[in-house]
């Protein structure tokens, strides 16, 4: 039986970005990750599954030593957001120059995050990162968690960190229940070709069925994700790449720049869960395993770096004031930073989508003058994006 101080089942973008922030700790830390993802090069159509990455969010990559990384492979940063639902003159536009930012954020593929948050952690050289391997059996005990591998090697660890996804094996052992439900939509997303070159700005379009997005990339390549009912969104996937580029031609705004080619296809179910603690004796949450949100702005891997960063503080500093860093009563005050920030989270998506997904008379008047005041709103827009930006408390 080997013994560890603390155990990372998963080893995505949250949980390796967590042991990297644990490096140099003089903590044992085993990171345990099922599938390794595929070695980035530049010549790759972009992967389907990116990211919104805050200016917050690039921070703690790079005091983890992750940023520079992933700019070596590639990112798409973007300096504008337009938000608008119906006409486009009916909107707001979010420009980084508000905000004295020289960016709002970058779009990067989720792959091309995990890549450079691993290879931060193993540069290192004091984290024991264990890939590809799968936990064949877990028992959560508060003081001694023990974990079965598929490579026949068993495990003990004093904190057992679930960064293991929205069906995380280690919050289910811990006995640890969720509240949620599914969204009524899914989500039809696409890599393509565009004409005009690199774009800085993304849309957002509200609609009765649902958003609709912009997502600009690296050169001529750009993500749209197309929100709609399961039906339609099934349909969608059945046509040829000619007919679904007429058809997202047809709904999207005339903003668009044109598509050239469609690269990928993909389509995803939505789902919010939230876990009813982060927390126990021995046992801490983070990442989608504590919860899920509505990918609407592209605020989920940025509350997990968020729940990553205060977790690895939270530990640090209960070893330096030598407390229990494990226990409860440390491990709790994690939780109370980071759970009610990602329920306020989760309920403004919650907001967004459920009030701009209808074609109620009263609201859709209601919506217009907001995004026209939102556009008119001067210092108040330029803090109300700092906080999107992770730049406010």
């Amino acid at each position: 039986m080997e013994h560890r101080d603390i155990v990372i089942v998963g080893g995505g973008m949250v949980g390796s970005a967590l042991a990297a922030a644990l490096t140099g700790s003089g903590l044992s830390v085993c990171v345990l990750e099922r599938e390794a993802p595929a070695p980035f090069a530049p010549e790759q159509e972009p992967d389907l599954r990116v990211s919104a990455i805050s200016p917050a969010s690039a921070a703690f990559l790079q005091a983890i030593g992750a940023w520079d990384k992933v700019l070596a492979m590639r990112a798409a940063p973007y300096r504008r957001m337009q938000v608008w639902e119906g006409d486009e003159a009916a909107g707001t536009l979010f420009d980084a120059a508000e905000a004295g930012v020289p960016e709002l954020g970058h779009i990067v593929e989720n792959r091309v995050v995990q890549l450079a948050a691993t290879a931060a952690l193993r540069d290192r050289g004091d984290i024991d990162y264990r890939c590809p391997v799968a936990v064949e059996s877990l028992v959560y005990r508060p003081q001694a968690s023990q974990l079965t591998l598929s490579d026949g090697s068993r495990i003990q660890a004093r904190l057992l960190i679930a960064a293991d996804g929205a069906r995380s094996q280690v919050r289910e052992a811990a006995g640890i229940g969720v509240t949620g439900w599914d969204y009524p939509m899914h989500a039809l997303a696409l890599s393509c070709r565009i004409e005009g070159g690199q774009q800085d700005i993304t849309w957002q379009r509200f609609t009765p069925d649902g958003p609709q997005a912009f997502l600009p990339l690296c050169g001529d390549a750009a993500s749209l994700v197309w929100y709609h009912r399961p039906e339609e969104v099934k349909r969608l996937l059945t046509l040829s790449d000619d007919e679904l580029i007429a058809a997202v031609s047809q709904a999207f705004p005339r903003k668009l720049p044109g598509i050239r080619e469609l690269t990928a296809r993909g389509s995803f179910g939505l789902t919010r869960r939230h876990a009813q603690c982060y927390a126990r004796d021995g046992v801490a949450l983070a990442g989608d395993a504590a919860h899920t949100i509505h990918p609407l702005a592209g605020q989920g891997v940025n509350l997990g770096f968020q729940d990553a960063a205060a977790l690895a503080r939270t530990i640090l500093d209960a070893r330096a004031g030598g407390e229990d860093w494990a226990g409860e009563k440390a491990l709790a005050r994690y939780q109370r930073a980071r759970k009610p920030a990602n329920l306020a989270m989760q309920t403004g998506m919650d907001a967004f989508c459920y009030g701009f997904s209808n074609d109620i008379a009263p609201l859709r008047l209601l919506r217009g003058l907001g995004l026209r005041l939102a556009d008119k709103a001067g210092p108040l827009k330029r803090e109300a994006i700092r906080y999107a930006l992770g730049l406010r408390a």
